[in-house]
């Protein structure tokens, strides 16, 4: 599985926002898309909600392929 860290330097970032922030989907329609499918988890639980608050110590995760934390920037 790829690892990706990526660093906020806000409270939080919405999930779609932070799939596009890290450069692994182009486009918030992308971001959607996935959620949609179900194969977007946070903190090990599928996400539903498009917009899904994401904060720093949190793990997302894209398919099983992609792991990313969120960290403090």
């Amino acid at each position: 599985m790829e690892k990706i860290t990526v660093g906020i330097n806000t409270e939080f970032i919405t999930i779609s926002n932070l799939l596009k922030y890290a450069g692994i989907l182009e486009s918030g329609g992308q971001a959607h898309e996935a959620i949609a499918a179900g194969v977007v988890t946070l903190n090990s639980v599928v996400v539903t909600e498009k917009r899904k608050k994401v904060f720093p110590h949190d793990i997302v995760i894209l398919d099983e392929q992609i792991e990313i934390s969120v960290v403090t920037e």
